[in-house]
C-alpha cells in the first residue's frame, strides 16, 4: 500500500472514531412545546423536556431521527396558546405538540390538533376534556376525577358532610364539583375569576365568613391560589377552626410566599415512588434547573415534571418507529380560493400513525407505573396527602382507589389545632 493512501486510510479512521453520537441522525423532525414559561412549572417542563431528549438520544445513537424541540411561551393566556399552535404547525411544520399546561387552554389547541390530525401531549387534568372524544388528545397527567375521590375520602375521613367549594371562574374549574358529591355534600359553591383583585377575593372570603363555612375544597391554579390564600389569611379564615384542602397541582408547587399564607392546607397530590431511577433524575436535574433558573430560590421535581419527561421520550420513540421526518408532512386541501390558517396548513400525515403509538409507549417510564387506559388517559395510581407545616410540604398519609387512605391522618390544621 502507497504511503499516502495508507496515511489517508488512518485519518479518516480518526476522524470516524471522533463523530459525536448525534452524527449518526440523519433526520430532524420538529415538535412543538407549549408551556407558561414565566411559571415555576413551566421552566421545570421545560428542563425536564430538554434534558429527556438528550438522554434519549445518547441512548439510542443508531436511531435515524432526532426531534427538534421549538418552545413558545403561551404567557398563560388563552390565545397566545392557540396562536403558538398554529404558528408552529403553519411555520414549523410540527409532528406533534406537547403542552399547554392549563385545560382551559388545552381545550382550544386540542380542537386545532383534531383539524390538523396532530398529537397534542398536555397535563390538563380537567375531566371536561376526554381523549375519549378527541383521537390526538393525550393527557399526559392524572384526570382531576381521580383527585376528587381522594379529596372527597379526606373529607368524609372527618365526618364532615358539608363543605364549600372554591374554583376558578372556567369551565374547566368547576369540573370537579359533581365528582365531590359522590362522598361530601358540597353545601355551596364559590367562583374566583382569574382576573379578580385582590380586594375582590377578600370581599368574597369575608361573605364566606359571615356565613360561618368551616370547611373548603379549593380547585385552582397556583397564580390565583397564592393571591386567594394570602387573602385568606387577611380574612383570618386561616385559623383555628377552619379546614382547607387542595389538588394538584398546586400542592406540587408551592413556594415560600404560598406556604407562608396556606399553614395547616391539607393537599393531595400525585405520588411519586422513589425508585433509583427517579432519586439519580431527580439529582440530575435539580442541578441543571438552578443553573437554567437561578432566580428561583426553592422547587422540588413533582410528578408533573416526570411525566413531561416520559411524554417527550415516547415522543421521540413513536416519530423513529413511523419515520415521521417523511416528506411531505402535511396533506394540502385540494381545490383553491380562500383558506383559513388551519384549512391553509392541510392534516398530517404521520399524526394518524403517531397518536396511537404515542399512548402505548407512555405505558412505561421513569416513574414505571404510568399506564394508558383505552380511552387514551393515564390510569389512577397511588396519591399523597401532605399537610404545609412550617415551610416544609409533609407526607401524613397515601389514598389508593382499591383501599382507600392508608392510616389515621395525623394533621395540623390552620391555627396548630391537631386533627
Amino acid at each position: 500500500m502507497q504511503k499516502p493512501l495508507f496515511y489517508l486510510l488512518l485519518m479518516l479512521l480518526y476522524m470516524t472514531s471522533c463523530v459525536s453520537p448525534l452524527s449518526s441522525f440523519n433526520a430532524k423532525v420538529d415538535v412543538g412545546v407549549i408551556l407558561d414559561l414565566q411559571t415555576i412549572q413551566g421552566k421545570m417542563y421545560k428542563t425536564c423536556i430538554s434534558m429527556a431528549i438528550e438522554e434519549f438520544y445518547s441512548k439510542n445513537t443508531n436511531y435515524s431521527t432526532v426531534i427538534v424541540p421549538h418552545f413558545k411561551d403561551s404567557r398563560e393566556d388563552v390565545v397566545s396558546a392557540a396562536s403558538a399552535a398554529i404558528d408552529l404547525l403553519k411555520n414549523t411544520q410540527v409532528v406533534a405538540i406537547l403542552g399547554p399546561q392549563t385545560s382551559i387552554q388545552a381545550h382550544y389547541v386540542m380542537e386545532i390538533g383534531d383539524k390538523v390530525k396532530v398529537p397534542i401531549i398536555s397535563p390538563a387534568t380537567s375531566p371536561s376534556l376526554s381523549p375519549r372524544h378527541s383521537p390526538y388528545f393525550i393527557r399526559s397527567s392524572w384526570c382531576a376525577a381521580s383527585q376528587a375521590k381522594a379529596v372527597a375520602a379526606v373529607v368524609k375521613n372527618f365526618g364532615w358532610r358539608e363543605v364549600v367549594f372554591i374554583y376558578e371562574d372556567t369551565r374547566y374549574g368547576s369540573g370537579s364539583v359533581p365528582l365531590l358529591g359522590e362522598d361530601a355534600f358540597v353545601s355551596s359553591q364559590y367562583a374566583v375569576s382569574p382576573s379578580a383583585k385582590n380586594d375582590e377575593i377578600l370581599q368574597q372570603l369575608n361573605e364566606l365568613k359571615k356565613k360561618q363555612a368551616r370547611v373548603f375544597v379549593v380547585h385552582m391554579p397556583p397564580s390565583l391560589a397564592s393571591r386567594f390564600f394570602q387573602m385568606a389569611k387577611e380574612a383570618g379564615m386561616m385559623s383555628k377552626g377552619y379546614a382547607w384542602i387542595v389538588a394538584d397541582p398546586l400542592p406540587s408547587l408551592l413556594d415560600s410566599e404560598a406556604s407562608e399564607a396556606m399553614q395547616g392546607v391539607v393537599g393531595v397530590k400525585a405520588h411519586i415512588p422513589k425508585s433509583d431511577q427517579v432519586i439519580s433524575f431527580d439529582r440530575r436535574w435539580r442541578k441543571r434547573f438552578y443553573e437554567e433558573n437561578p432566580e428561583i430560590v426553592r422547587s422540588d421535581l413533582n410528578a408533573f415534571g416526570l411525566w413531561a419527561y416520559e411524554s417527550i421520550a415516547a415522543v421521540a420513540e413513536s416519530v423513529e418507529r413511523v419515520r415521521a421526518d417523511a416528506s411531505p408532512r402535511f396533506k394540502k386541501m385540494a381545490g383553491g380560493g380562500s383558506l383559513t390558517d388551519l384549512e391553509a396548513i392541510g392534516t398530517s400525515n404521520s399524526g394518524p400513525k403517531l397518536a396511537p403509538l404515542i399512548k402505548n409507549l407512555l405505558s412505561k417510564g421513569l416513574r414505571g407505573d404510568c399506564n394508558i387506559i383505552s380511552d387514551g388517559q393515564l390510569q389512577p395510581s397511588e396519591f399523597e396527602i401532605v399537610n404545609v407545616i412550617g415551610n416544609r410540604v409533609n407526607t401524613v398519609g397515601f389514598w389508593t382507589e382499591q383501599n382507600g387512605i392508608s392510616k389515621d391522618l395525623a394533621i395540623i390544621w390552620p391555627g396548630n389545632e391537631r386533627a
